[in-house]
């Protein structure tokens, strides 16, 4: 096989194990801000999340979905970007709002039993003056988690 094929051959095995790494879109809404939340609804994804990422478009977040609902906890283990993530009930109420910064072991969790958290750039939600109590629209399209 020449090196030209052999180098065609790679970088299709890649970018093949990228899309079945690919985590789905959906729109998600915060009052009248809209959200491309990339969804991590299976272990892998939620254990990967955002993950070696150097930057991400504003509007643009991931949206984890527990398989139950429960006091989940984040963390920002070789994670590169600065975040901010809402832990949300299963009727899509923020419960609590934390920060977190990058590449550290801090656990940040739910104050009480949550079904989904959004990260989001830090500071998104207070820059829109996004609180608990706020309700985000569009989570009963979110896929079943697995």
């Amino acid at each position: 096989m020449n090196k030209r094929l052999a180098g065609l051959l790679a970088g299709l095995a890649m970018s093949t194990a990228w899309a079945q790494n690919a985590m789905p879109v959906m729109e998600l809404s915060a009052g009248f801000h809209r959200i491309e939340a990339e969804v991590a609804a299976n272990d892998q994804n939620r254990q990967v999340g955002l993950m070696n990422r150097k930057a991400m478009p504003t509007q643009r977040g991931m949206l984890f979905v527990f398989t139950q609902e429960n006091t989940h906890c984040m963390w920002m283990r070789n994670t590169l970007l600065p975040l901010s993530v809402a832990f949300m009930d299963a009727e899509g109420k923020i419960i609590n709002i934390e920060d977190m910064q990058p590449q550290t072991e801090d656990n940040h969790c739910a104050r009480r039993p949550a079904r989904y958290a959004l990260e989001m750039n830090l500071g998104w939600f207070t820059q829109r003056g996004i609180k608990p109590g706020v309700k985000l629209g569009g989570l009963d399209k979110a896929p079943r988690p697995q």
